[in-house]
């Protein structure tokens, strides 16, 4: 799309400033600052004022980026079956998981939005916040290429993973196990480097080896508790690389 296309409105100077401050919020950059506004702009006011376009053909295009960057994330990151990667890329695109990452980047202060949305409480609607996060990601994507729009969903998209994993199973020693197999073709060692206490009362202590990386140590009141301890301390830090 061009710059003088008709479905851009022109930006005043402070409309300017506070795109440009959202996107070193979220260390993104446009070269298109058009573009970016018209990420904002629900179909509420298309419908309330003529001459004046909305989201809604971008956020088609920023689900299909957002799951694309998705599903190649999963795959590359778990050995699981097809359908346990639908089900956690269900979950981490979904309505719920992108409306509060929506709030925190600030977006609900920048919709622009029709007089009757607006009264009714558009700006806190987890499904326009959501959907107007997927057209932010085509925007991106129109503006930066396929790789730089990657970049900014998987800074949310990572730990978003992590939390279902770790939500999912607390078999951590399973799922670190897996993660190793697929990502690192070896298997995590866990080594017992203490313990301390009485014979009826002991605490454990442990740490994980994965390749020439060591995690830990973790501790627990058996040795099976300290393993589980230190394997979700390695994951925490794996998934979230």
């Amino acid at each position: 799309m061009k710059k003088n296309d008709s479905k851009y409105q022109s930006l005043d100077k402070n409309r300017k400033n506070v795109l440009i401050d959202f996107c070193t919020k979220v260390h993104i950059h446009f070269k298109n600052l058009e573009l970016l506004d018209l990420a904002f702009h629900h179909r509420s006011v298309t419908n309330e004022k003529k001459n004046v376009h909305n989201n809604e053909r971008l956020e088609f295009l920023g689900d299909s980026v957002l799951g694309m960057v998705t599903a190649s994330y999963l795959y590359n990151l778990l050995e699981n079956p097809e359908g346990d990667l639908a089900k956690i890329k269900s979950i981490v695109v979904s309505e719920k998981a992108l409306a509060p990452v929506a709030v925190r980047f600030g977006v609900d202060k920048l919709l622009v939005l029709g007089h009757g949305e607006e009264m009714t409480g558009g700006r806190k609607k987890p499904a326009i916040l959501a959907d107007c996060m997927e057209a932010i990601i085509g925007a991106y994507y129109l503006d930066s290429g396929y790789k730089n729009a990657e970049k900014f969903v998987l800074e949310f998209i990572k730990p978003a993973v992590t939390e279902v994993l770790k939500e999912g199973t607390k078999d951590y020693k399973t799922v670190l196990q897996e993660l190793c197999q697929k990502k690192y073709k070896n298997c995590p060692v866990y080594e017992l480097v203490d313990r301390t206490g009485p014979e009826h009362d002991q605490t454990f202590k442990y740490i994980v080896h994965i390749g020439e990386q060591t995690f830990g140590p973790a501790t627990g009141k058996t040795k099976k508790e300290a393993e589980q301890n230190v394997a979700k301390e390695a994951l925490d830090y794996l998934i979230g690389k």
